[in-house]
């Protein structure tokens, strides 16, 4: 392994395949098996989450679990987190996500703590900073 390979992490790994059905993707992450579509006004027949729901809910679900994580590791009493989202395109304001956190459980001065750590968790960054992509096509020998 070289010196630059060997500081690499995964943290995720997905195959998504589309064939003749317009839009509808069947997506492999480890063991389990996700499926995207669009919406049937873009073209699709929404059998599934459209691409920003599946990126939503991955913020939705890194969110809820390191909130839970933290309270965990301070002894709160969490009974409940929900957190909803909603990925909006506007020419004013630009892409942007607006979370909403409902907490049970805590006290006042917890749950401004907990809104407070979402805005670092690791997903929450990454979409924030954003993330390098670099593609390139199959060898026709692998």
């Amino acid at each position: 392994m070289t010196e630059e390979h060997s500081a690499r992490l995964l943290l995720g790994k997905a195959h998504a395949h589309i064939g003749e059905t317009p839009y509808a993707v069947s997506i492999q992450v480890g063991k389990h098996a996700l499926s995207a579509d669009e919406p049937k006004s873009l073209g699709g027949q929404d059998a599934g989450p459209s691409p920003f729901g599946l990126l939503t809910a991955a913020l939705g679900a890194c969110t809820s679990a390191t909130l839970k994580m933290y309270a965990e590791k301070k002894g709160w009493p969490l009974t409940s987190l929900d957190v909803d989202l909603r990925f909006l395109r506007s020419e004013i304001e630009g892409d942007h996500i607006e979370r909403v956190l409902t907490i049970e459980g805590l006290d006042d001065a917890q749950k401004a703590r907990l809104a407070d750590v979402a805005e670092r968790t690791p997903v929450t960054l990454v979409l924030k900073s954003g993330v390098a992509i670099n593609t390139r096509l199959a060898s026709e020998t692998a």
